[in-house]
């Protein structure tokens, strides 16, 4: 059994936490976080840490890091974080879900956090630090750039490209060769039919309320 310890505190990193005590090879030992954001000293039953002082309780000769840390400013924080955790020499290993469908053609790096029933056909390229949460269908020969956060159930057909630092909302829908810009964010429900500027902004038709009250309604 590996050991390991999981980067943050907040739900995602709680979420992460159960997967890979249920479904890795990993021993999750202790939950870390810069010190001047711990607010209690267990979680879970388990330590939090200051990361100011987790070389010396968890060594990175012994301990490997799990980034348990979603998506604020684009990406940006948990791609902080991945280099603070790399140049303080941990290894930043990638978990993929055993419920995954993948072939042998994927390609996929490091620090990546894959959830149950992702669908990553032949020919993909995942980059690093990446999140793809549950029920995802990632399309032939698509290439996803580094540290990109994808919701559940988003479709992204073959011959895609991704770029960096990505956020894609739940159940976004990607046509076949779409190329989304650098630091984009494609909401809930939006579909893309043509390629985004980087920086875009893209979401989804927001469903209005009705007139008449559920109690009105004759037929459900």
């Amino acid at each position: 059994m590996k050991r390991a310890v999981v980067f943050g505190t907040a739900e995602f990193s709680q979420v992460a936490m159960v997967y890979l005590r249920d479904d890795s090879e990993f021993e999750i030992e202790a939950f870390t976080v810069d010190e001047r954001f711990i607010t209690d000293t267990t979680l879970l039953g388990l330590p939090v840490v200051p990361f100011e002082e987790l070389a010396r309780s968890h060594p990175p000769s012994e301990f490997a890091i799990f980034l348990g840390v979603g998506y604020s400013k684009v990406n940006a924080n948990r791609r902080d974080l991945y280099a603070a955790c790399r140049k303080a020499g941990y290894a930043v290993p990638t978990y993929v879900h055993s419920s995954v469908h993948r072939w042998p053609e994927t390609q996929i790096g490091q620090a990546c956090f894959i959830f149950e029933n992702n669908v990553i056909q032949p020919f993909v390229r995942i980059g690093d630090n990446c999140v793809l949460w549950s029920g995802n269908h990632i399309g032939h020969h698509t290439a996803i750039g580094d540290n990109v956060f994808i919701a559940s159930h988003a479709v992204i057909s073959g011959n895609c490209t991704i770029g960096d630092n990505c956020f894609i909302g739940v159940n976004a829908t990607f046509r076949d060769g779409a190329k989304i810009g650098a630091n984009g964010v494609i909401g809930a429900g939006a579909i893309v039919l043509k390629d985004t500027v980087e920086g875009g902004v893209y979401k989804g038709l927001n469903t209005e309320a009705q007139e008449r009250r559920s109690d009105e309604l004759r037929r459900i």
